[in-house]
């Protein structure tokens, strides 16, 4: 439903005619995809609450990796991928940043991985394992808000 109203009010933005360009349809255009990012953004950082919620409510219990994570992780990393495309904006983009931030992504999910596999094989997970998911999830957070 959400995706419904996000494609029908940019559809709105976009102009009609092809005869000479109108400064008001411009305008419109670009705030349209500003919203857009904006939603995205949005999703992302529902992303890093699961990943993250799912960390802490573990962390409070049995000290497991839930689905909850995985999907978090996914939803973070696909809406973070969106977010990095240099779509409409008129600033340069940090890739240095981005590019740091991916690097943690993808150090996550293979812990999320390995302590899966782990917690398959023998029933927990390891500490190590678990805490660095935390703290590195934290400091993706942290890279994001501090660093700019």
């Amino acid at each position: 439903m959400l995706a419904t109203y996000v494609l029908f009010s940019l559809m709105a933005n976009f102009p009609l005619s092809y005869g000479t360009p109108n400064l008001q349809s411009n305008i419109r255009y670009g705030e349209g995809m500003e919203t857009l990012r904006h939603v995205v953004l949005l999703v992302h950082l529902v992303g890093f609450a699961m990943l993250f919620g799912g960390w802490v409510v573990e962390l409070i219990g049995k000290r497991g990796i839930n689905r909850v994570m995985h999907w978090g992780l996914a939803v973070a990393a696909v809406a973070g991928l969106a977010l990095a495309a240099p779509w409409g904006i008129d600033y340069d983009m940090n890739y240095a940043k981005i590019g740091t931030k991916l690097v943690i992504l993808i150090v996550i999910g293979a812990l999320l991985g390995i302590g899966t596999g782990r917690a398959r094989k023998s029933g927990s997970v390891p500490p190590v394992i678990f805490w660095l998911i935390g703290l590195l999830t934290l400091a993706n957070a942290a890279i994001a808000v501090l660093w700019r």
